[in-house]
């Protein structure tokens, strides 16, 4: 490796640093790396586009006008309270409930979007229902990461994954991930009630008062609604059959996003801007500039190094090569942010596959199950856990970093051994 593979190195693992450390915004972080390596010449401003996947950034961008404008119709809050109602206000049955839907949500949404829509609600159903919030909010939480599992759009680090293997489509996510997915949801959702039913008690006064809670009137506009069901119906429809259609998964989301803007909003420009306005721009150009850094490793040889080590360590033998990926990924996504590491494993992954390992599928699953199932383990493993303990702190919950580790860690390394031996049976 020459000069540049070193400036490349310290370029990322000091942005890396910083964006554990939150002492910058990781947004800013990731530009001002991406700007300093075509500045230092490390690579051109062409070179640097073309590590930019836009099909990530597409069907991110895409999926979030579908929502946001979903969102105004007050369908979130309608489905938990008809939930809640659906189990009689039973505390217990009311927290699988809500995690249910928030699994099922996170599936076709974001996460960080699912807990924004979801958990408001939670905390106004708890409190009539006068049980402690937290056993719902670290529920929901792990909920929103194994829900995103099972899918190619669920989870940001599904999403890169799928654009950077195209053969692994919405149905290729869904039939591999979906039925791991339910078994780790119900297990770990069986631990919870067994760990804190004990503090789901409520009198039968509080239960008829939310039985007399109307979720009709949660609904804002039914003519907007009709459109979003219809709009969305279309949109899961073709993610389903992309890959038949041959159609790109973000060509797919922006034209479910377009086709919603024309016959909702196509008019309003206030409404329009608006809808631009609410998109995680954040995120977006974050993702832009981890782009560029991996691209940097990538040009200059750093990621074939790396590659050639788990080679050497793991003797290019599948079942060890694969062991490592969801264990490695696991652990370091319960403390760092997953989308910088998913990454970095992809190009390094498809370089593995160049230098022998022909199987790579086992591969892919373990980085998914690894990233997405990892964020579970701490209180910063995931953007949407970041998200609900302000929501809590921000109506006088204390959601602390111990608090969640102690119930949280445990589970998701339960999970990762549920995940380790179905990639070996079904796998390996």
């Amino acid at each position: 490796m020459g000069t540049a593979a070193y400036i490349a190195i310290a370029i990322f693992v000091v942005a890396y640093m910083l964006i554990i450390s939150e002492k910058i915004h990781r947004t800013v972080v990731g530009l001002t790396g991406a700007m300093l390596l075509i500045l230092l010449g490390i690579l051109s401003q062409e070179q640097a586009i073309s590590h930019i996947d836009f099909n990530t950034i597409g069907l991110l961008i895409g999926m979030m006008i579908i929502v946001n404008i979903t969102s105004e119709t007050g369908l979130f809050n309608y489905l938990a309270i008809w939930s809640a109602k659906k189990v009689k206000a039973n505390p217990v049955k009311l927290l699988i409930v809500l995690a249910a839907l928030t699994a099922v949500c996170s599936a076709f949404l974001d996460n960080v979007t699912t807990v924004l829509l979801t958990v408001p609600v939670t905390f106004g159903i708890t409190a009539k229902l006068k049980v402690p919030v937290k056993p719902f909010l670290i529920a929901q939480i792990m909920s929103s990461n194994i829900g995103g599992t099972a899918t190619l759009i669920g989870d940001p680090p599904n999403i890169m994954i799928g654009s950077a293997v195209p053969e692994l489509d919405f149905m290729a996510f869904l039939t591999n991930l979906g039925d791991i997915c339910i078994v780790i949801f119900v297990v770990t959702v069986a631990i919870l009630v067994g760990i804190y039913h004990k503090q789901l008690k409520t009198k039968p006064e509080l239960q008829k008062e939310v039985m007399n809670m109307n979720e009709k009137k949660e609904l804002k506009d039914t003519t907007l609604l009709k459109k979003c069901l219809f709009v969305l119906a279309i949109t899961i429809i073709t993610f389903v059959l992309h890959s038949q259609l041959g159609l790109e998964s973000a060509t797919v989301a922006l034209s479910g996003a377009a086709l919603l803007m024309l016959i909702s909003i196509s008019t309003r420009e206030t409404a329009i801007v608006s809808i631009l306005s609410r998109l995680e721009w954040l995120a977006i150009f974050f993702f832009v500039g981890l782009f560029i850094l991996v691209g940097g490793l990538v040009e200059t040889g750093v990621i074939k190094a790396m590659a050639a080590e788990a080679m050497k360590i793991t003797e290019g033998n599948v079942t060890t090569t694969t062991m490592l990926i969801l264990w490695l990924s696991a652990i370091a996504s319960a403390f760092i942010d997953n989308i910088p590491f998913v990454a970095t494993l992809i190009p390094m992954i498809k370089e593995m596959g160049a230098m022998g390992i022909t199987n790579l599928e086992p591969l892919w699953w373990a980085l998914s199950l690894g990233a997405c199932l990892g964020g579970n383990g701490t209180l910063i493993g995931a953007s949407a856990n970041v998200v609900v303990a302000g929501m809590a702190s921000a109506n006088g919950v204390k959601l602390t970093f111990v608090d969640y580790l102690k119930i949280a860690f445990p589970l998701m390394i339960l999970s990762i051994i549920i995940s380790s031996a179905y990639i070996y049976v079904r796998y390996l």
